[in-house]
């Protein structure tokens, strides 16, 4: 039996539910993206910047971001209990996501907030 010690949630129930959440939240920010880039075809850099200075921007950015680093450790320990059965293997596996998964959330401060 597999525990859910390296779960995000607390049940099944509840990361099935921040699956759909964050799915949402990187749909809309996806609709909205193709929208503006739809709509500014001769994007340059100083319009590219000014959009991304605003706060709310910047929020919405970085909600998109931790919703894409939640919905993919879901997936992926769903993945890794499902299929690995290994424990040393698992955990590896997992560690290596969870790495990477911080790595992208620290890169994307970075980024955003000029940190």
């Amino acid at each position: 039996m597999v525990t859910s010690i390296t779960s995000f949630g607390r049940s099944g129930l509840y990361d099935w539910m921040m699956q759909r959440v964050t799915a949402l939240v990187l749909l809309t920010y996806t609709v909205f993206m193709i929208g503006y880039l739809l709509f500014n075809p001769d994007l340059g850099y100083e319009q590219w910047k000014e959009l991304f200075s605003g706060t709310a921007m910047r929020i919405y950015t970085l909600l998109a971001i931790l919703s894409m680093v939640a919905h993919a450790w879901i997936g992926m320990w769903s993945v890794s209990t499902d299929y690995i059965k290994a424990t040393g293997a698992r955990f590896v596996f997992q560690s290596a996501c969870g790495l990477l998964a911080f790595i992208y959330v620290v890169w994307g401060v970075q980024i955003l907030w000029g940190i």
